[in-house]
């Protein structure tokens, strides 16, 4: 693959080390060639990087296994995944998946990405159905204008919802997004 193909999320090899695309800019400049900027995270040590490349600059693309995994528990910063096939288990830490973990409940299966065996990301499934444990009393105003309050729900994190969703209701949230998507009945 060229520089030009590279997209956020992207994992490629590069000098004996493989990246992940953590933002990439095309920027085009007046009589100068156009340039490639990246910021790059470091798979195996995690350090995160700025670099240059020219559009045309060939890249050795990373190749990547995905397995589908159970989550089982969480101890001290580490997270357990099952696979559903094998039965293997696999230990992540947290500052790997933690913008992903908040949408995953315990025994729910997700997605797991590895790159010469280590995780480099979870995608969780695209809808999640989660309790809201802490939220402003639901209002019944005839506004005919939405309005969103913050609800915390049993996963730890934070989502906007309506102001007539209350306490212990369950409520889709969509997981690409991090938004309210309805309300379970």
């Amino acid at each position: 693959m060229t520089a030009s193909d590279l997209r956020v999320g992207s994992t490629f090899e590069l000098d004996g080390n493989v990246y992940q695309v953590v933002e990439k800019q095309h920027v085009s400049q007046p009589r100068l060639a156009a340039i490639i900027r990246t910021t790059l995270k470091n798979i195996e040590t995690g350090q995160v990087q700025e670099r240059r490349f020219g559009p045309g600059e060939v890249l050795q693309e990373a190749r990547l296994e995905h397995r589908e995994m159970q989550y089982l528990y969480h101890d001290d910063g580490l997270y357990y995944f099952m696979d559903t096939t094998t039965y293997e288990q696999v230990v992540v830490d947290y500052a790997t998946i933690q913008n992903e973990i908040g949408y995953v409940k315990e025994n729910d299966v997700v997605m797991l990405h590895l790159c010469r065996d280590k995780v480099i990301s979870l995608t969780p499934q695209n809808f999640v159905e989660l309790e809201i444990i802490d939220t402003e009393p639901a209002s019944s105003s005839s506004d005919s204008k939405t309005t969103y309050k913050p609800a915390k729900v049993e996963t730890g994190i934070t989502v906007k919802v309506p102001s007539f969703i209350g306490n212990h209701e369950i409520i889709r949230i969509d997981t690409r997004t991090g938004e309210y998507s309805g309300r379970v009945k």
